[in-house]
């Protein structure tokens, strides 16, 4: 990176903590968006030096919006959209469907997400929740049941049998709480 750079930013997604940095030469016109350290696009000699760079983050694709505005004279302010919210309102967002935890199994460690996807149905007033479990960027395959407090997700990671339950936390407002269990014990959830 250059003398250039004005933006850094860190982007938590199911596949893993993204980052973000960009460059913005205001006197050559430069604009180089890097993504974990690879560069994904990079513009010499832009005459406009406002306007907007789109790209995607990480294995799911995620679509990420630099926008670059005038705030006065040669200052400039850049803020970064997430599939078309703000990095703010994006993190908020995330926060109400998915879990994370940290952990570390063998001398690994492992961050293992919980993503809750709700779709509605066309044509039915009817919604749909799918569940997935990403650890350290990778998709698991798992095995849901349901139990008599809820539901279980079973995976295992390495050697070690995992199992998101699912369960009523007892109080309306804050509905279904999700608890990572490694063989056996609970792991504590984190807040990203």
């Amino acid at each position: 990176m250059s003398g250039d750079l004005v933006g850094v930013w860190e982007v938590a997604l199911s596949d893993g903590v993204h980052r973000i940095e960009f460059e913005h030469g205001t006197t050559t016109g430069k604009r180089v968006i890097s993504v974990d350290g690879k560069e994904v696009i990079r513009r010499d000699w832009m005459f406009k030096l406002v306007g907007k760079e789109t790209f995607v983050v990480g294995t799911t694709d995620a679509k990420a919006t630099i926008n670059i505005d005038a705030v006065s004279g040669f200052a400039y302010e850049y803020t970064l959209e997430i599939n078309g919210k703000s990095l703010k309102k994006y993190m908020e967002n995330r926060s109400k469907v998915t879990s994370t935890w940290l952990l570390n199994l063998d001398g690994i460690d492992c961050r293992v997400v919980l993503e809750i996807n709700r779709y509605s149905t066309k044509g039915l007033l009817q919604k749909k929740d799918t569940m997935d479990i990403w650890c350290n960027g990778q998709k698991m395959e798992t095995a849901g049941e349901f139990v008599d407090d809820g539901t279980e997700t079973h995976f295992t990671l390495g050697d070690h049998d995992c199992c998101v339950k699912a369960v009523s936390s007892g109080k309306r407002r804050d509905g279904i709480i999700h608890l990572l269990m490694v063989d056996g014990t609970e792991v504590a959830e984190i807040s990203e």
